[in-house]
């Protein structure tokens, strides 16, 4: 499966250097890249990626507000949260606002690669360190049943409910209602969010 990849970074040896490591990826395939918001979004009105790798400081936007902006015109693209800052609301507001992402500019090939692959995949990726700082809050879990944990873990998995449903020999319609209580317990708006405070809370 082809990924389309696109860069939205101020920093040129950032992208050169992404761009290098991953040329010779047969699966990934390098779009363009922007050094702004505007010109991400001029670029989008035209091409739509898979997958975008967006810098949390850009020079006339906030990436944690325009992550928020792209997911909310292109719901299908996934965003990777690009930094060096591995700080937990920077984190927190990045993946509140729709990135299915983290990933720090210190990554390993290897790395970024897994990270590229889990979000084109609709599943969620955060770097160690990024877990590292969401685990460090003195914020209170929900408190979840048994069955209720062993649902997160499946979707933290990347299963999708009919799968889940057939590990814990449940009902689909069982799985939804725990879904649904744990999105309201936690709070969180989507699955994203979800992983993100229970990771947070040390549910994970």
């Amino acid at each position: 499966m082809t990924t389309k990849l696109f860069i939205v970074d101020d920093h040129y040896m950032v992208i050169e250097g992404i761009r290098v490591l991953l040329q010779n990826e047969r699966d990934i395939e390098w779009m363009e890249h922007a050094m702004n918001a505007a010109s991400s979004l001029a670029f989008l009105k035209r091409k739509e990626p898979d997958v975008i790798l967006m810098d949390i400081n850009l020079p006339d936007k906030s990436g944690i507000d325009l992550c928020k902006e792209v997911k909310g015109l292109y719901p299908a693209v996934s965003i990777l949260g690009l930094s060096t800052f591995n700080q937990q609301p920077v984190i927190r507001n990045m993946m509140d606002n729709g990135a299915s992402g983290y990933v720090l500019k210190n990554a390993t090939k290897e790395e970024l690669l897994t990270a590229i692959t889990t979000v084109r995949m609709g599943k969620t990726f955060l770097s160690f360190e990024a877990v590292q700082s969401l685990r460090e809050t003195t914020n209170e879990a929900p408190v979840i049943t048994r069955r209720e944990k062993e649902v997160l873990q499946l979707i933290t998995e990347g299963l999708t409910n009919a799968e889940i449903a057939e590990k814990l020999f449940i009902s689909i319609p069982t799985v939804n209602s725990h879904r649904k209580s744990l999105l309201e317990k936690f709070d969180a708006a989507n699955t994203a969010m979800l992983i993100t405070k229970a990771i947070r809370g040390g549910v994970l």
